[in-house]
């Protein structure tokens, strides 16, 4: 949520900066200052009535021990009282407008980012050589096929489109992947590891900003909870309500989950083999910080996300996105795309980004700069570190050989007990 008081003090400049992502937005910033003008004239009548009322109060009490007729005076503060109780039903429901406003503000965009939608997206860097096989490379549902590590069409069966089954060697192949991002990242990068709950309320995915921006893509259960889409939705409400000390910071947490997306709107979009599915496993970095430190937070943040794609050997380029292409709660993101040589695309495998404030407003989440000191809003961050399903397609794509083997990288051989995937069952 952005902060209420920024947008009262410099209208023009946070309307400047948002409607970088959408031009609509101008309206909608207009009318919330609409609803907080309505809002704090009610909160000035009412106090005034109620200064009316307490002095009334006292006038009668005077008078009753003066033996004085309180007739007139209890009839006028009985009038104040009921006009102190609308005024009141009035301000919750104006409080009520404000609120379903401001959560469907989008966080502010870094001044950093390019303008314009995706197309205005900026490669900052590549890693690694894009490999130019001199045989036919197949796409990865065809090389999950013939090595008996993906069935597709069992996986629909059971659940429908979008939900993969791996077999044999590619099961050990999610497991082994999973067990090394948590060892770089908890024995290399320090973080803190959890095992979080897979369902959350309301207030959870509002907290992160999931609701009510993404609330179509969630998967919601009979009694209103609902299947997290990223680990970042329970980890970063771990803090929820807390204020924490200025020694506890930055707080850094690693989970592994599945996770669970609709994917409203996006029918028929890469929809082949395993880039766009609705469950899949997921390694997620959240850090919490002091405002000042995230925006190198963010770098660091990032660094660690890279690092996993590094010792797996898989090219891949970051990419800063575009003020109309940043996610809603997001102030600065930027995607790690790994090169699939198999389907011949660049494939997002992780975001990182710097939420700012926006998350902590949402979820009321603060520190105290030194003890004693008025509590401030901390800054979240988050990056996949990284998504299975993309990483497996450049494993797969861009290590297949001539005989229709798959090279494994020397950093998850340990892990997965075989240097080379084969159609004999991989090993």
């Amino acid at each position: 949520m952005i902060d209420l008081k920024l947008l009262r003090d410099s209208p023009d400049s946070v309307r400047a900066s948002l409607v970088r992502r959408d031009a609509a937005l101008g309206a909608t910033l207009t009318r919330i200052l609409g609803i907080d003008e309505r809002r704090r004239a009610l909160l000035q009548q009412g106090e005034r009535l109620k200064a009316e009322r307490n002095s009334s109060s006292d006038a009668i009490a005077r008078l009753k021990k003066e033996g004085s007729d309180t007739t007139s005076l209890r009839s006028e503060m009985k009038q104040l009282s009921d006009r102190i109780k609308q005024l009141d039903g009035e301000l919750r429901q104006v409080e009520q407008d404000l609120e379903y406003e401001m959560l469907r503000v989008p966080n502010i965009p870094s001044e950093e980012l390019p303008d314009g939608d995706a197309s205005a997206n900026l490669v900052v860097r590549e890693w690694g050589e894009r490999s130019e096989p001199t045989f036919d490379t197949l796409p990865h549902w065809e090389l999950g096929e013939r090595l008996g590590i993906l069935d597709l069409p069992r996986g629909a069966l059971i659940a429908g489109t979008g939900f993969p089954l791996f077999l044999g060697m590619g099961a050990r192949l999610v497991r082994a992947l999973i067990n090394f991002m948590l060892d770089v990242h908890v024995r290399q990068h320090g973080y803190i590891e959890v095992a979080p709950p897979l369902l959350v309320t309301y207030d959870t995915a509002k907290g992160t900003g999931q609701i009510p921006d993404l609330e179509g893509n969630m998967y919601v259960t009979e009694d209103g909870l609902y299947l997290i889409p990223t680990a970042e939705v329970p980890i970063t409400n771990l803090h929820r309500g807390r204020i924490l000390a200025a020694s506890d910071l930055p707080c850094c947490h690693v989970a592994y989950t599945p996770c669970f997306r609709r994917e409203a709107g996006a029918h028929g979009r890469d929809t082949r083999g395993i880039i766009r599915v609705h469950q899949f496993d997921k390694v997620e970095l959240v850090r919490v910080c002091r405002a000042e430190d995230s925006r190198k937070e963010l770098e660091q943040l990032l660094g660690h996300a890279e690092t996993i794609l590094q010792q797996l050997e898989i090219p891949y380029r970051v990419v800063l996105l575009a003020a109309g292409d940043v996610g809603f709660a997001s102030h600065m993101t930027y995607d790690l795309e790994v090169w699939a040589a198999g389907v011949r695309m660049w494939l997002e495998a992780s975001s990182a980004s710097n939420f700012t404030d926006f998350q902590a407003r949402r979820a009321n989440i603060r520190y105290r700069p030194e003890p004693g000191s008025k509590p401030e809003f901390v800054h979240t961050l988050n990056a996949s570190g990284v998504a299975l399903p993309r990483t497996i397609i450049a494993l797969l794509e861009n290590n297949q050989q001539p005989d229709g083997s798959v090279r494994i990288p020397k950093a998850l051989v340990p892990y997965l007990g075989t240097d080379c995937l084969t159609p004999d069952g991989g090993a």
